[in-house]
């Protein structure tokens, strides 16, 4: 009996893991999510197997049932102030785990392997938009796993021709097919916000006093259209021999904080003033990406990352309409 083509995600029930299962299973391709959460799926009818990434055995009744073309590992904690606070848990859970699993997938051939790395590797950087080969300093044990891992990435290529693309994540935002962002906690900014409005509490901001024209954190944001785009083209490139390699993603362009309270303020037609708080421990003052390398050679063209509205616009609705 053949076995049906498929795609791997692990971390699957997660924000990016559910909008890649969501349009990769639109093209009429198979997405196999992977994720330790007990939690239903805003995707229906996708497979999902419930575990570990360490769990070998899951790895083999995967692998029993399908034909994996390509595996894009989005699992892994994101609270930079959590990892500050727990750097044991993020250092098993982001580096350990994935080890298990690059050991396991490793034995079964070269499969590509698409990571959702972090533009926390770069720490504070010096140069601004940033480089991929900038420095990496990261400045919390999350920045730290997302480099290490992919210099374990690099050693398997070299060492056992281990085809893999780290794409560096900017800023997150909007939605794809109606798939909701949903962290608890949640930790990004534009569905805090919009978690503050609808229960008429003040949203904030933390760190007023930055080197920028507000005073304010600056940063890239992505919509999700453009960065599982970047996914499905970061795949192809490998599978057409392209050498691997990290990208930035993002849209190359940054907004302060401010800006995007004030973005609420004009789509939501609500008053929006915040409470304004001291800086976060790890938190740069810009983070706004070069994307001059994916455009180059995964011909990756951002097209809904520029309007910061449309990602407000996204999570407004997708938030209140849920209430």
């Amino acid at each position: 009996m053949s076995k049906s083509d498929a795609v791997v995600i692990t971390g699957g029930l997660g924000y990016v893991g559910q909008s890649l299962a969501a349009v990769l299973k639109k093209r009429g391709e198979i997405p196999v999510v992977l994720d330790y959460r007990n939690i239903p799926s805003q995707v229906l009818d996708v497979p999902v197997f419930h575990g570990s990434i360490a769990d070998e055995q899951i790895w083999e009744n995967i692998f029993e049932t399908y034909h994996v073309d390509v595996i894009y590992h989005c699992a892994g904690l994101i609270v930079v102030s959590e990892s500050v606070r727990e750097p044991a848990t993020y250092f098993q859970e982001n580096l350990v785990a994935p080890l298990v699993m690059l050991n396991y997938i490793r034995k079964k051939g070269s499969i590509p392997v698409i990571f959702s790395s972090s533009a926390a590797v770069y720490g504070t950087p010096e140069v601004v938009p940033i480089p991929e080969e900038t420095v990496k300093a990261p400045i919390s044990p999350y920045g730290i796993t997302k480099w290490q891992f992919e210099e374990i990435l690099r050693c398997y290529d070299k060492a056992y021709v281990q085809p893999w693309v780290a794409l560096r994540y900017f800023n997150v935002a909007g939605s794809v097919e109606g798939v909701m962002e949903s962290h608890i906690p949640e930790t990004h900014l534009l569905p805090r916000i919009a978690m503050a409005l609808t229960q008429h509490e003040q949203p904030e901001i933390y760190g007023t006093d930055y080197p920028t024209p507000d005073g304010t954190a600056v940063r890239d944001y992505i919509h999700m259209h453009d960065l599982v785009e970047a996914h499905l083209l970061a795949a192809h490139y490998l599978q057409e021999g392209g050498v691997s390699a990290a990208f930035n993603v993002g849209s190359g362009h940054g907004h302060s904080v401010q800006e995007v309270m004030n973005g609420f303020a004009r789509v939501t037609g609500l008053p929006v003033n915040p409470a304004r708080l001291p800086r976060r421990a790890g938190d740069p003052p810009v983070l706004v990406a070069d994307i001059h390398k994916a455009q180059t050679e995964l011909r990756f063209k951002p097209r809904y990352s520029h309007d910061i509205d449309r990602m407000i616009q996204d999570t407004w609705e997708l938030l209140t309409a849920r209430e």
